[in-house]
């Protein structure tokens, strides 16, 4: 099954992070966050990518071009011609990647549509953003969606909170305190989606300011053709400086929940 991943965004929020390059390749941890979710996808068994490029595209067809150069040390003798030896890469990967420019302003339901011919005949792929992590059931999301049988599944995840959580009795005494728990209340769609190809049809190929969030979804919920595939766990995705600061921390302490290897 192949993984779309929406690689184009603007990310004018993180802009005071990194203004020269997009914001799947900020690094978490010395690595593009874009590196860690394609990771999280490949131990799944999932290696078989899409990515929809737009703002600064140029940047991560750089990175997946020079991808040795770009994650290991190296040194180039050029009394031997050039010749190249790489010290510390010690990678296997069999993933293929596909890098698609689906357009600079270009919406996300639009972007989506533009890479349909390369979904081939496939009847499901995954779909999430190139910005967000977590530690999700994903073999479980797709048994999951292939037995339902509707056009797509949404992950419905936990907000992260954002301030101390405080529990109290009637009489004004703490009981409990949680810093920034997971959200009690309700989901919010974390991304991580399975569709059938049918999504396409609920797209329109003249636009390139469709948003899939907005029509095309309330669509397909409203034909009853969406699930949830409830996720308990950790995610987080990073819009801001203070959860790309998040993120460093929870890799730099070894408590990283996507990272298992």
């Amino acid at each position: 099954m192949k993984v779309v991943i929406l690689c184009g965004g603007q990310g004018t929020r993180i802009r005071d992070v990194a203004s020269d390059i997009p914001k799947p390749m900020i690094p978490v941890g010395g690595y593009p966050i874009l590196g860690h979710i394609m990771k999280y996808y490949a131990r799944a068994g999932f290696k078989d990518f899409v990515l929809c490029l737009g703002h600064q595209g140029n940047k991560i067809r750089q990175f997946f071009m020079e991808y040795r150069s770009q994650v290991s040390d190296f040194t180039i003798d050029f009394a031997k011609g050039g010749e190249v030896t790489f010290h510390n890469y010690h990678e296997d990967l069999d993933w293929k990647v596909t890098l698609v420019e689906t357009g600079l302003d270009t919406l996300t339901g639009s972007r989506v549509k533009k890479i349909e011919s390369y979904i081939g005949d496939d009847e499901n792929f995954m779909l999430t953003y190139g910005d967000g992590v977590g530690d999700i059931d994903l073999k479980g999301l797709e048994s999951f969606h292939n037995g339902h049988g509707r056009v797509m599944t949404v992950s419905g995840v936990r907000p992260p909170g954002r301030f101390g959580e405080i529990g109290h009795d009637q009489n004004g005494q703490v009981t409990e305190f949680n810093e920034k728990p997971q959200a009690t209340g309700g989901r919010i769609s974390g991304g991580f989606f399975v569709c059938k190809r049918e999504l396409f049809s609920y797209l329109d190929g003249n636009r390139h300011d469709e948003t899939m969030e907005a029509e095309p979804m309330r669509r397909i919920a409203n034909e009853n053709e969406m699930m949830i595939f409830a996720h308990n766990g950790f995610w987080q995705c990073m819009d801001t400086n203070r959860d790309y600061l998040l993120l460093n921390d929870l890799v730099a302490s070894g408590k990283a929940p996507w990272i298992t290897e």
